[in-house]
């Protein structure tokens, strides 16, 4: 690793930059470089590239993994996303086109990613409407019901179960104890698909009220469904409220390709818990996508109630 980091904020290294033109060709140069909001875990790019005797310029994206800890705990993070990418396509989904990858930095100074760039842009409402929570869902269940190619990437949960304990910051013991309960028992059967496993509302692109794309799959693995919708499900919680989160829901389980499974609370708890120790705080994409009112205290409140409402809904589907 070199000094990048210190260059991130500003664009991209030369040695990035010179490594992008290299795989548009010996006649390319760039016009310019614009960092994409919502990232926290790496530093995204939409790269514009004119190529002599070409009439229209390239866009494409450079994702630049500068976590070290990530890096350390998932070394071969470029390499999964272009399994994912090219597993995302396959499956039929609108994804990025993958373009090349700098997996161990040898060229850029930080593992990166180069892939095409997707028009549309990321809607977080000011209230969640039933049609945008409907094309959420659906948009999803597609992923879910279509045929992928197998991944050498499976699901695994972010946090160690066995040293979770109630959080210190609740007022809903109770539902945190039963939910902590829950999911260090049994897992659940499920059939495995092609999970997004980061799937939320500011990984998705609209163009004209309608879904055009799904990005960052990064973290994409054959996994249960219910990760990809548990985890969607805790972003609309604490964003709009439980309401919301439960509307998601029966969208999807209504939505053609859906996986009935996850249906089951536990999936929702296993997503929950990854918050845990906390304390609950705003996540900075949203702040950088525009969304405001969003307070820890908020965060904290709608967190406590979609806890009682897991630990609810688990005592009704046993």
């Amino acid at each position: 690793m070199d000094n990048t980091d210190q260059v991130l904020e500003q664009g991209p290294s030369s040695r990035a930059l010179s490594w992008a033109l290299r795989q548009a060709g010996p006649d390319s140069r760039l016009v310019q470089a614009v960092r994409l909001k919502g990232g926290i875990s790496s530093v995204v790019y939409r790269l514009e590239i004119a190529v002599d005797h070409q009439a229209e310029n390239r866009l494409w994206v450079m994702r630049i993994i500068q976590d070290e800890a990530w890096i350390k705990e998932e070394p071969h993070l470029p390499l999964h996303e272009k399994a994912a990418l090219l597993a995302a396509c396959e499956a039929g989904m609108s994804a990025p086109v993958w373009i090349a990858s700098d997996p161990e930095g040898r060229e850029c100074g930080y593992p990166a990613v180069l892939m095409s760039c997707l028009p549309g842009t990321v809607i977080l409402e000011r209230q969640a409407s039933s049609a945008w929570l409907q094309a959420l869902a659906e948009a999803i269940a597609k992923l879910h019901g279509a045929p992928a190619r197998k991944m050498e990437w499976h699901y695994f949960t972010y946090v160690s179960l066995d040293g979770l304990e109630v959080p210190a910051w609740t007022e809903e013991p109770a539902a945190w104890r039963c939910i902590l309960d829950t999911v260090k028992g049994p897992r659940p059967e499920y059939t495995p698909c092609l999970i997004h496993r980061d799937y939320h509302p500011a990984n998705v692109l609209w163009t004209e009220g309608a879904i055009s794309s799904i990005v960052d799959w990064i973290n994409a693995c054959e996994g249960p469904a219910g990760i990809d919708t548990g985890h969607c499900r805790l972003n609309l919680a604490q964003l709009y409220g439980v309401q919301a989160a439960d509307d998601f829901l029966d969208a999807y389980l209504a939505a053609p390709g859906a996986s009935l499974l996850a249906a089951n609370p536990y999936w929702d708890m296993l997503c929950l818990v990854e918050m845990l120790p906390g304390p609950p705080g705003v996540y900075k994409g949203w702040e950088e996508l525009g969304v405001q009112g969003l307070t820890p205290e908020l965060i904290r409140r709608r967190l406590d109630e979609y806890a009682v409402r897991l630990a609810a809904k688990h005592k009704e589907y046993e």
